[in-house]
């Protein structure tokens, strides 16, 4: 598959000072993410801090994202709610903004209800659909269900697996899909590279797209020792970053304030603390950060 192939940008949630939508940050974002080639990106996904957004700030931040990628790339929209009438009602409004798929994280209970649910959201939007399979306990959406959706749900096209183990589910559903649901890997960072050895088709990191465009091109040339040599240098970073979503969300702020996209690092509270210690480290790894990224030549 060749739709999406390559780096997603997951769209962190910019604030002002004053702890609002900072519309100017995430127009710079969204413009440096296109100059490191993204081909797509993802809003309101939960390192997006989603749960503490308004529903107009949420409309804010969608609007303002599809209206700056102005059809160069898809926009997929994420949706989660424990309410069913509230999935179906968002999907729908953020259909209508313009998104171009929309992603939806549902509660996996019992296999008649989730497909079920799967299936009318599916009905009320206009594009493509995308699941979250996210599990960090456990192995997800069972195999066959996904089987199940495929091939009866026609707008579900996609699949962003964050289960554990990650890369044996890769597998087992790209075969039994065989090959044609788009399947991307989100959390699962420090498996990058045997992501790409199970043909992943998209990756969907929130900071560093150009180094991580670098590995993914790199490994799908077939120079998996290069792709590999830039990963290992790479990998402390995500390591830090990935200890909890709440480590990383601090992390990526501080790194894109560095870097001038983003006008602050604020997160909004409530939130994992991000203490002198962790900040010391963080620095030293941004450093390392932005050395790599500007040792790849790309603007």
């Amino acid at each position: 598959m060749n739709w999406m192939n390559g780096i997603i940008g997951v769209v962190n949630t910019p604030f002002t000072n004053d702890n609002k939508i900072d519309s100017d940050s995430l127009r710079r974002y969204v413009d440096h993410s296109l100059k490191c080639d993204v081909v797509g990106f993802l809003v309101l996904g939960m390192a997006a801090e989603v749960n503490k957004l308004s529903l107009e700030e949420k409309l804010l931040i969608v609007e303002t994202v599809v209206n700056q990628v102005d059809r160069k790339v898809p926009v997929i929209a994420s949706v989660s709610s424990q309410n069913q009438n509230d999935r179906v009602l968002l999907a729908n409004e953020l259909s209508n903004l313009g998104c171009d798929g929309i992603l939806i994280n549902i509660p996996f209970d019992d296999e008649d209800s989730f497909v079920n649910n799967v299936s009318e959201v599916a009905i009320n939007i206009s594009g493509f659909m995308m699941l979250q399979d996210w599990d960090f306990h456990g192995y997800g959406i069972p195999v066959h269900i996904i089987k199940k959706l495929f091939d009866h749900v026609e707008k579900f096209k996609c699949l962003k697996i964050e289960v554990v183990p990650a890369g044996v589910k890769y597998s087992e559903v790209r075969k039994i899909t065989e090959g044609k649901l788009h399947l991307s890997g989100g959390w699962a960072g420090t498996q990058m590279i045997e992501a790409l050895d199970r043909r992943v088709d998209a990756f969907m990191p929130t900071i560093l797209h150009d180094v991580y465009n670098k590995i993914f091109q790199l490994h799908r040339i077939g120079k998996r020792e290069e792709a590999k040599t830039v990963f290992e240098i790479f990998l402390p970073i995500i390591s830090f970053s990935h200890q909890h979503l709440d480590i990383s969300i601090h992390f990526n702020k501080r790194l894109v304030n560095r870097q001038g996209l983003f006008s602050t690092s604020r997160v909004r509270e409530p939130i994992l603390p991000f203490d002198q210690y962790h900040e010391r480290i963080a620095d030293e790894l941004i450093n390392r950060a932005i050395e790599l990224s500007n040792s790849l030549n790309i603007e």
